[in-house]
């Protein structure tokens, strides 16, 4: 998931959404018609949430920061599971891929312009513990206090304002330490007074979200008040940041807090929290007296000139979100744009609901030889998933024509959605959804985003069908049988030909075979707090900053095994905090996610709002004599959540609107992306990978082998993620649309992957991306193509050059979502990088790297 996108609702107050919305624990299934699912009987010898609570954006639009897109069966080749589409037959993503985390995420795309996460305002925020002692003893020079703070002599991020460096907290300790120690917080202080969650007195208690969204709905009130009665200026721009920060402050923590507490209490009071400021949403969104405060700012051309860039920026992203919500139309065209918009979350809410629920069928349709890979209720099974890395050629097949029938009402809420969001596109002038969704970003457009995915599989083509045939012969090898012995499926195709559900399952014994990749010979080399360590002195090396285990008081944290991070820089003090939500409890969300809590912000008294996020894992605990272990892919995951974390504490923006990972989707995802080009570079994983009994290093040939592994038919998984990309397009391009969303499917499939549709199956049911990511899911290869551009040009040769790494924070993380995403990107790479690039870099990624088989050989 990657982290803060804009919420689902439309308009400029929105509370940052969950990543997923909470399923039933036992959704009611439908049952698969009987006569409709064939499967051939061969052996092989191996509830709907309310309305009310949708139109909180919930979750149907993470970002990419808190979920990146995965394979189809939910699960990833390289445990990077999160709740992405499920893809023909759950192959896993691009290379070095992948769901959400995402990577939402996170995130997850989300937005149609720059995306938003939580705003928060600071009144309800006691001041932080103060920071770094850490500046003194790096050689900080020392700066005059005021108020028991340093006046930082930096400018951050164009603030012109001198920003207050935080004091230094004897309470922190070595981030490795706080990932190998057993938590002590529940010895501490068991009869002292209780504080609150993240830090906020008034939530010791579940009766304390009433209070906090009581005192945001009064001093939203207040603001109303003011920014109309004040003359347009920079300080509209002021207070109508404040006013989307009064929210959601408190609507962004209750979002987390109602999808991961552990107490039903908590997540009531959460959920009851989120409705009563989404109410407030829906009637500021509607304000028209409000929209013409902003209006008549940008009306006025001397004051707009007069603007810094930033301001301008924000005013102008207030304004679009304003406008794509209908408020500049006559009253009854408004009331209709409100309307689409009520219908459009509740079929969002409802289609991502049924994209989770199982299958059944009646048992008796199964050949008996496989019945018990399924879970069994009464005469039926039931099918969850699509089973993707099943030994059994059958299985894989039963799970994906039984998971992926059709369902009628889930088909309908499909169509519907993609008709609403089309006549809502057209009501507030755009010609499709698609040219809505995709102002603002780095593509700008439709027309480009299909240029750059038709130039993208024309590129991958000859590599993927090579990638096609070595698995062809793979799946022969493995099954002779099949030519000789076993009839063809259906009467439709051979048992030699190559189907949907084969590729995930034969790349990765391909993988296996070729590399000798094994995860558990990996696993002693990559303790968390090892990893944890790595991530420190890499963030030290590259920018300056160092994370230290702080100690979080009574009632802080919602588990007792959740870690608190303090962020601190060299010489600015403290940045922000994250808090480390990594391992597995029950009921816990199964996401990798990046949620932001409160964003940063320059307040009116000259202080920094410090940013708060929290990053979701399930990773395993600890026992007495085992730390916790690292699989390769959670470790790289592990690096990419903290990409977005990094992005969060560094856009030291003077607007929490536009603070760290609230920027449009396809440039959200590039921070995080980078920082898996770091955890496969040797000399990186070099600083920290030790055996945590002998402290032996990981050799490099191993490194070197389980990066070279990720290249074995990656191309084929590219072209599958280009396939949704283009399918996502095409869904939210011209309406009408020229045929069935599954004959559009059939289409789409045959022309940008190349196996063969699968009759009675409709994949796009289970496409829960079209919910967040719509008309944006081609964002992750192009926050790939930026980010390995990125590498490439500043980190290849050195990946801990401290110029490089500064010039990296100043032209692309400090600016959060305060610039446009392309010349963000053309000044850290001194270019305008073309869609050939792009394609390139992306392909190029793709090479073996022939000093791998050189090293294997001595």
């Amino acid at each position: 998931m990657a982290s803060a996108p804009r919420g689902h609702r439309e308009g400029p107050f929105r509370p940052q959404p969950s990543p997923s919305l909470p399923l039933p624990s036992r959704p009611r299934s439908p049952s698969v018609g009987l006569s409709s699912i064939s499967v051939s009987s061969r052996s092989v010898d191996r509830g709907q949430p309310t309305a009310l609570a949708a139109r909180l954006a919930r979750g149907v639009q993470r970002s990419f920061l808190e979920r990146r897109p995965t394979g189809g069966d939910g699960s990833r080749s390289s445990v990077r599971a999160r709740a992405v589409p499920a893809p023909l037959a759950g192959s896993r993503p691009s290379p070095g891929l992948v769901a959400g985390r995402r990577v939402l995420r996170c995130p997850l795309p989300a937005r149609g312009g720059a995306p938003r996460g939580g705003r928060r305002r600071a009144t309800l925020w006691p001041r932080g513990p103060s920071p770094p002692g850490s500046a003194r003893s790096r050689g900080a020079r020392a700066l005059p206090r005021k108020r028991g703070e340093m006046l930082c002599a930096r400018r951050l991020g164009g603030l012109r304002a001198g920003l207050r460096v935080r004091r230094v907290s004897t309470g922190w300790s070595p981030v490795g330490a706080a990932f190998t120690v057993q938590p002590q917080g529940r010895r501490l202080d068991w009869f002292g007074e209780r504080g609150g969650l993240f830090g906020v007195p008034e939530l010791s208690a579940p009766e304390g979200f009433r209070v906090a969204q009581e005192k945001a709905l009064r001093r939203t009130e207040q603001l109303v008040q003011r920014v109309c009665a004040t003359p347009p200026g920079p300080q509209t721009v002021l207070i109508f940041d404040e006013l989307s920060d009064s929210l959601c402050r408190v609507a962004d923590l209750a979002d987390f807090v109602k999808i991961a507490h552990p107490e039903a209490a908590f997540r009531e009071a959460a959920e009851e929290a989120c409705r009563s400021i989404g109410t407030m949403v829906e009637k500021l969104n509607t304000n028209v007296e409000l929209y013409q405060s902003l209006q008549r700012l940008l009306a006025d051309k001397k004051l707009v000139d007069s603007l810094d860039p930033e301001t301008r920026r924000v005013a102008e992203l207030f304004m679009f979100d304003f406008e794509i919500s209908g408020i500049h139309l006559d009253r009854e065209k408004r009331k209709r744009a409100v309307d689409l918009n009520v219908k459009i979350l509740d079929l969002s809410s409802a289609f991502l609901m049924g994209t989770h629920l199982p299958n059944t069928i009646e048992k008796r349709l199964l050949p008996e030889g496989i019945r018990h890979h399924f879970e069994l209720a009464g005469d039926h099974a039931v099918v969850d998933s699509l089973r993707a890395e099943a030994p059994d050629d059958l299985v894989r097949e039963a799970a994906y024509k039984i998971f992926l029938y059709p369902n009628a009402g889930q088909l309908k809420r499909l169509e519907e959605l993609l008709s609403s969001r089309d006549l809502l596109a057209k009501l507030v002038g755009y010609p499709t959804y698609s040219h809505r969704a995709l102002q603002g970003t780095i593509a700008q457009s439709p027309e480009t985003v299909m240029e750059f995915l038709e130039k993208l599989s024309d590129k991958l083509s000859e590599r993927t069908m090579k990638d096609f045939e070595m698995i062809r012969g793979m799946k022969m090898k493995l099954n002779p049988q099949n030519s000789a012995d076993s009839p063809p499926l259906d009467h439709q195709e051979s048992p030699e030909e190559l189907m949907p559900w084969d590729p995930p399952y034969y790349s990765g014994l391909i993988r296996a075979e070729r590399f000798n990749i094994e995860p558990g010979l990996y696993c002693p080399f990559f303790s968390l707090g090892a990893c944890m360590e790595g991530l420190s002195l890499l963030f030290n090396r590259l920018l300056g900053v160092s994370l230290y285990g702080e100690q979080p008081v009574k009632g802080e944290v919602w588990s007792e095994d959740v870690r608190k991070l303090a962020v601190v820089h060299e010489s600015e003090g403290l940045l922000g905090y994250i808090y480390c939500d990594f391992f597995q409890r029950a009921d816990k969300p199964h996401q990798d996610c990046h949620f932001t809590i409160r964003g940063g912000r320059l307040k009116e008294d000259g202080d920094y709002q410090l940013p708060v996020v929290v990053l979701m894992l399930n990773l395993p605990h600890s026992s007495r004599n085992l730390p916790t272990l690292l699989t390769p892919g959670m470790m790289e995951n592990l690096f990419h959540e903290m990409g977005h974390a990094m992005h969060s504490m560094l856009g030291r923006t003077r607007y929490q609107h536009v603070t760290g990972t609230r920027c449009p989707t396809d440039f959200a995802e590039v921070p995080s992306i980078l920082m898996e080009y770091f955890a496969n570079d040797y000399r990186v994983v070099h600083q920290f990978a030790r055996h945590y009994q002998t402290g032996q290093s990981l050799p490099r040939n191993m490194v070197s082998r389980l990066c070279e592994s990720k290249k074995v038919c990656a191309a084929a998984d590219m072209q599958l993620q280009v396939f949704y990309a283009a399918l996502d397009q095409i869904y939210h391009g011209k309406h009408p649309l020229r045929s069935s969303t599954t004959d559009i499917l059939r289409d789409t499939q045959e022309r940008f992957y190349g196996l063969p549709y699968v009759p009675n199956t409709a994949w796009q049911l289970r496409f829960s991306h079209l919910v967040g990511y719509g008309a944006k899911y081609y964002s992750y290869l192009m926050s790939r193509a930026v980010a390995s551009m990125v590498w490439r040009e500043c980190f290849r040769q050195d990946p801990f050059n401290r110029a490089a790494g500064e010039r990296y924070r100043r032209e692309m993380l400090a600016h959060g979502g305060g610039r446009e995403p392309m010349l963000m990107v053309q000044g850290m790479l001194q270019k305008r990088p073309s869609i050939d690039d792009f394609v390139n870099t992306l392909v190029s990624d793709l090479d073996l790297d022939f000093e791998t088989f050189l090293m294997d050989s001595t």
